[in-house]
């Protein structure tokens, strides 16, 4: 893989669909990530306002692996407030 010269969430797809310069890509499965990591409404709403609003994170969260953690870090935010 070269740089990234595309990332979308994809809706006919509900993939998060990355393509880089060296003309590879990569199809985030959306419903396959939620379904590993979220446990209810709030925690798959929360994913779905990252997929819609930011879906380079999204996709650098996926492929970190960092998904679960990043739903533990927002859970804990909202019950502060």
């Amino acid at each position: 893989m070269k740089n990234l010269i595309y990332c979308a969430f994809n809706m006919d797809t509900v993939c998060v669909e990355l393509l880089f310069s060296d003309g590879s890509s990569i199809a985030i499965d959306t419903v396959g990530a939620e379904n590993e990591v979220a446990d209810n409404l709030y925690q798959r709403r929360e994913l779905d306002w990252l997929v819609y609003n930011k879906p380079l994170e999204y996709a650098q969260l996926v492929l970190g692996g960092e998904l679960e953690s990043y739903i533990q870090r927002t859970a804990e935010h909202r019950s502060e407030n």
